[in-house]
């Protein structure tokens, strides 16, 4: 497929300078560096974690709209202190 993009004309012209170095063709340097932008992205996108479930309802009614470090603090607390 083609298509026409606009350049900065730097860029353009450092484009060319290396693909004339490395006997590359700019088309295959434009499609290079689209593939690797596209794979680092697909690398950073958010992951789903899966995290485990005890067949609980929630938070109990103490916890529910507390605040994350009260939560944190009760979870790390220790027992009997």
């Amino acid at each position: 497929m083609k298509t026409t993009i606009e350049l900065p004309d730097e860029l353009l012209e450092q484009i060319r300078r290396v693909a004339r170095s490395e006997g590359a063709t700019l088309r295959g340097l434009v499609e290079e560096g689209l593939h690797r932008i596209l794979e680092a992205r697909r690398r950073m996108a958010p992951k789903h974690l899966d995290f485990p479930s005890y067949g609980g309802s929630g938070l109990t009614v103490e916890f529910q709209g507390a605040p994350w470090n009260r939560i944190r603090d009760e979870v790390y607390r220790e027992h009997g202190a």
